[in-house]
């Protein structure tokens, strides 16, 4: 049964693997400038006492929203 899960999860990844290669690099250098944004603004936050641990959900979150993705991540870690 197992296999058959691991089949069907490779399959997935597959499908959005392909579908990532198929955006334009405009989209993806986009995602890639926010994140490599949100890592600086997280470390220079870690100067004035707000630690954010820099994981895959926040550099998602920066990557795709910007600095709002990034407030959002900060307010979360701060609640959590």
């Amino acid at each position: 049964m197992a296999s058959i899960g691991s089949f069907i999860i490779g399959i997935i990844l597959l499908i959005i693997v392909l579908k990532i290669l198929t955006l334009p690099l405009k989209i993806i250098m986009k995602f890639v400038f926010n994140s490599i944004l949100g890592g600086i603004i997280l470390y220079i936050l870690a100067f004035f006492g707000i630690f954010v641990n820099i994981e895959w959900w926040t550099v998602v979150l920066t990557g795709l929203f910007g600095v709002p993705g990034l407030v959002c991540a900060v307010l979360i870690t701060i609640i959590l």
